[in-house]
């Protein structure tokens, strides 16, 4: 598993998984943003690779392997940073946030967190509005924040801030005006896409910040 650990290694009291979307991987700019933001007030992170994107592969892998890989990733930080799984806050961009949650929220063995950073969460597939990806979202038990473009096609506003209700835990919702799925913004908005990804990167950390308060 390839593996990028950004910030200090000892003496946090909280740190940060960021997970890949289904098109990316650990680079991805979004990921960066917020891990280097992090690092900046001395959180850790660590970005991975899932096992396809390490193999050369475009198509992700099959659910099983990458939930295993997401939990394998979560236990890895808590080694590195030297914390429990319950000082870890999970997440990461569209599906790699995904199983974060899935894996927080899972029937058998849930991982305890901190909480959960979703970043665009995919609430359905591509033109799949009828089939929510919330089935796990009643088990969720860490406090969760989402950051999704008001553009995007795979989470509506309406659509995905009822499915959050079924989150007994508190939620946050932070929009991006005019950003899609990728947080592309609208030329029209007048903001670019690193306008946006410093967003991302400032609510993101203040965020983290503010858990456990």
């Amino acid at each position: 598993m390839n593996l990028l650990y950004e910030g200090p290694k000892r003496g946090a009291d909280r740190a940060v998984l960021l997970a890949h979307g289904a098109g990316s991987d650990l680079h991805a700019k979004a990921l960066a943003a917020v891990a280097d933001a992090l690092a900046a007030v001395r959180i850790p992170s660590l970005r991975f690779n899932y096992p396809y994107r390490d193999t050369g592969r475009k198509a992700p892998d099959r659910p099983p392997v990458l939930e295993a890989a997401t939990r394998e990733a979560a236990a890895e930080l808590a080694r590195r940073a030297k914390l429990p799984s319950e000082r870890l806050v999970l997440g990461g961009r569209s599906m790699g946030g995904r199983y974060c949650s899935m894996i927080v929220g899972a029937a058998e063995e849930p991982v305890p967190a901190l909480g959960l950073l979703l970043l665009g969460y995919p609430l359905h597939a591509a033109g799949k509005p009828e089939n929510p990806r919330v089935e796990h979202f009643p088990r969720v038990t860490a406090p969760c924040l989402f950051v999704s473009g008001t553009r995007d096609s795979l989470a509506g506003k309406p659509a995905l801030t009822r499915a959050t209700r079924k989150i007994k835990a508190p939620v946050s919702l932070h929009w991006l005006e005019s950003a899609d799925h990728g947080y592309r913004p609208l030329k029209s908005s007048g903001r670019s896409i690193d306008d946006v990804l410093t967003e991302v990167a400032e609510v993101s950390v203040e965020w983290v910040g503010s858990l456990g308060d």
